[in-house]
């Protein structure tokens, strides 16, 4: 760095393990400060209440996001059956709960067929999906409505890894624009006692896994 100015950037691509809570921006933000960089951008979002692998790219090499963006992710993560919120996950409080005494592990395991190959799905309300030049989350935490089109997606692998009911613990590789939330809901659905996620961590996109990540103190 010379009279305060950012240094000559030529580009890197930094694995970033995500902290529960900052939004994919946060991440950005704040390693465009540490780095003294001006170009900075990540490689698909994680929402904030998930953790694990982002990609960040710097310089020149914010050419490749579109690349990386579109490799196959995988995740692991958990839902909870019998209850749901508006947003899917545990952004929002609770708004319906249903029994699930009648459950047996051979139901859950039965509906999975279901969500795997390629699905159709409908993104949650509260995404980061533009929708008349609008981000959808700001519409719905504000009451309005909000109405988003069903995209397909492809589901490489649906495992089921632990069962103690409600909580379901899960495994998933997915393409690109797959939302976790919105399959929980829908998996919910077929059972037809409503569910929602109560944890998610992304472990890897294409060839890059999280144990390659650092942590953003770590990132100098």
């Amino acid at each position: 760095m010379k009279d305060g100015n950012p240094t000559p950037d030529n580009g890197r691509v930094i694995l970033i393990d995500k902290p529960y809570e900052w939004t994919s921006f946060d991440v950005v933000k704040k390693l465009r400060n540490k780095l003294n960089v001006k170009k900075i951008g990540h490689a698909g979002t994680l929402d904030p209440l998930a953790t694990g692998l982002l990609i960040l790219c710097t310089g020149k090499m914010t050419k490749q996001i579109e690349q990386f963006q579109a490799q196959e992710k995988e995740y692991e993560g958990k839902m909870v059956l019998g209850k749901t919120t508006p947003s899917f996950d545990l952004e929002t409080a609770v708004d319906s709960e249903t029994d699930i005494g009648h459950l047996t592990i051979d139901d859950i395991q039965a509906v999975i067929p279901q969500f795997t190959g390629e699905i159709s799905q409908i993104p949650p309300v509260f995404s980061a999906i533009k929708v008349n030049g609008k981000r959808a989350y700001k519409s719905a935490r504000k009451g309005e409505k909000v109405e988003l089109k069903a995209r397909t997606v492809t589901i490489s692998k649906f495992e089921i890894s632990d069962i103690q009911l409600p909580e379901v613990s899960f495994r998933i590789i997915c393409s690109k624009g797959t939302y976790i939330r919105s399959l929980v809901r829908d998996f919910g659905r077929s059972l037809e006692v409503g569910a929602y996620m109560s944890a998610l961590r992304r472990t890897r996109i294409g060839e890059f896994n999280l144990e390659a990540a650092k942590t953003i103190d770590e990132i100098e």
